[in-house]
């Protein structure tokens, strides 16, 4: 669906998409590569570093939600714009299409399913560990003088 020499030219740094506005089409990196960030109160989390070849955004095309990620141009790149009616479009052309980006977006749930999990795990080991610390620092308290 890359067609080279179409897409916007984006300068190091550059915002491609804020979170938290409205979308209404996907993008395709055709060169260089950009970073995806989650604003917090606490400031940026880079989650995820995509290159050439690579798709964001596809959820705008689906639903009606607003961007769930900050992405920005590491160093020059070059993207492709796709909006829904272009994108339904070629998918009544080349229904693979929409196999394709269903498969990219089940690749993503799955990593972030699993990193979720990882997550959880060290929260209840941390948990464990600092009720541990707790109750020995209260058995001193409490012991002997």
């Amino acid at each position: 669906m890359t067609i080279e020499g179409l897409g916007k030219l984006y300068a190091d740094g550059e915002l491609i998409v804020r979170q938290g506005d409205k979308g209404n089409c996907m993008f395709v990196i055709q060169k260089g590569s950009a970073e995806v960030l989650l604003e917090s109160e606490e400031g940026e989390v880079r989650v995820a570093t995509m290159k050439q070849g690579d798709t964001f955004g596809e959820m705008a095309i689906f639903e009606r939600e607003v961007r769930s990620a900050t992405v920005r141009a590491l160093g020059e790149a070059r993207i492709l714009t796709i909006d829904k009616r272009t994108f339904l479009r070629r998918v009544q052309e080349d229904p693979t299409l929409a196999f394709n980006i269903l498969r990219v977006v089940c690749e993503r749930l799955r990593r972030q399913t699993g990193e979720l999990v990882e997550l959880r795990h060290r929260f209840a080991v941390l948990k464990s560990e600092s009720a541990a610390s707790r109750d020995a620092v209260e058995q001193s308290d409490t012991g002997p003088r």
